[in-house]
């Protein structure tokens, strides 16, 4: 484990760069690790977050397909929201870490 620094705030992260203690994130870490990801977050991507978040919270495991039947948010507008690896981008924006279902 190793840490950076991210909003100003000295966090711990794993070697993929996903922290590892959700305890240490806010919106704004949130939003410096989407900037990182060219993702300007809206209120639609925090929706999105905070569900990914609860489901962490609640030790359910995240596939793309479950978020796609979520009915937070279709995968069409997923990938539209966070391209590129959404899944993985929108957990490391989330503050968790990366789902298994992701390669």
């Amino acid at each position: 484990m190793s840490q950076r620094n991210i909003a100003g705030k000295t966090i711990d992260v794993n070697e993929e760069g996903y922290l590892t203690n959700l305890i240490q994130w806010n919106r704004e870490i949130g939003t410096e690790l989407a900037s990182e990801a060219q993702i300007e977050m809206s209120p639609r991507h925090w929706q999105v977050i905070d569900y990914l978040q609860t489901e962490f919270r609640n030790e359910v495991p995240l596939s793309i397909r479950k978020i796609g039947k979520s009915g937070v948010v279709d995968i069409k507008e997923f990938y539209q929201l966070f391209p590129n690896a959404p899944l993985k981008t929108a957990s490391k924006i989330a503050g968790i870490p990366k789902p298994a279902s992701c390669i």
